[in-house]
């Protein structure tokens, strides 16, 4: 990976990157995390032929900044100039996937592909938004963390929710991953003040416009309501697709990289290589019988490096993401 800084307003923006040649992969990090969630998938990336580019927003990883209103899609803008990455495919995670909508909207000749995993759209209305009673209590956790103040409470509670899964054992994913998503974590929750964010223009009433190939991804072990989400998302998208990522929660990226990666350069593969209009994405996209819409199941779990195997029908259980 080589590091660079790309300066926005007050800010330095550490920017990593990782191959020399290609068609640009954007990683956009979660809310849990920073660009580091995204070197083992780079890896494999870069080494099947792309440059991939991510970066740590303010508040995460090693990117300077001073407290100021600030817009993060301006930053965006300025890491896709200073790294040559127009257009790029852009994948984001959560929040990262939130953002990587609103480019894809505001600035659509930026953007040639979408994968959006577990994304959080502006302007989604949680109203019937399903809570398990395993989430309920460990919402009440992070809620009693947060008024104390316990920050370092709080982190081990929000790894605990977003890399095992709250249906889950505490401490199904361990080693240098837990390690490393406490750290990146832990990080964000001591950050100092950013500032006041930008309001843009709501993108749930807006997802219709997209008209370039999209893969959405959840993971098996998410909140159930993320994987409702992800399913609606992928309704309101024209040549959408669904992928569910078993053995996985909230960032497939850390618990399964290998998975993740196979999606989605199995994707690429369909929609760049091929070159298809946008309209046949989803006949193509899966082999004979899969169109737009459809879902993916694929299998393995953690660092196994099981491989993939593609189980395709939309009713297949794909729940939806929260805010991180």
């Amino acid at each position: 990976m080589v590091p660079q800084w790309v300066a926005s307003g007050g800010a330095q923006l550490h920017v990593g990157a990782w191959g020399v040649t290609g068609p640009a992969i954007l990683a956009l990090h979660p809310g849990v995390g920073d660009s580091r969630v995204w070197q083992w998938c780079a890896l494999e990336w870069a080494e099947s032929g792309y440059r991939v580019i991510a970066y740590d927003r303010r508040g995460f990883g090693e990117t300077g900044y001073v407290a100021e209103d600030h817009d993060d899609l301006t930053d965006l803008l300025a890491v896709t100039k200073a790294t040559g990455s127009i257009p790029a495919v852009v994948v984001g995670n959560s929040r990262g996937g939130a953002l990587a909508l609103d480019l894809a909207l505001a600035h659509p000749d930026h953007v040639t592909a979408l994968v959006l995993i577990a994304p959080s759209p502006t302007g989604y209305d949680y109203a019937n938004w399903p809570t398990s009673a395993a989430e309920a209590a460990q919402d009440d956790l992070l809620s009693s963390a947060g008024a104390a103040g316990d920050l370092d409470l709080l982190n081990k509670l929000e790894v605990r929710y977003w890399l095992d899964g709250v249906e889950q054992p505490e401490g199904r994913v361990s080693g240098r991953t837990r390690d490393l998503m406490l750290e990146m974590n832990g990080r964000a929750l001591h950050a100092s003040p950013i500032g006041e964010p930008a309001t843009r223009t709501e993108a749930w009433g807006r997802l219709s416009e997209l008209d370039i190939p999209v893969m959405l991804i959840a993971g098996e072990y998410d909140l159930p309501g993320i994987r409702q989400q992800c399913s609606e998302i992928a309704d309101a998208i024209p040549a959408a697709r669904l992928a569910t990522i078993s053995g996985s929660a909230h960032c497939p990226s850390l618990d399964s990289p290998g998975d993740l990666s196979a999606v989605v350069l199995g994707f690429l593969d369909e929609v760049l290589s091929r070159r298809l209009p946008v309209d046949e994405v989803g006949e193509s996209v899966g082999g004979a019988g899969a169109h737009a819409g459809e879902s993916v199941l694929v299998g393995g779990h953690g660092e196994s490096g099981v491989g993939v195997a593609a189980a395709f029908g939309h009713d297949l259980d794909c729940d939806a993401v929260g805010d991180e």
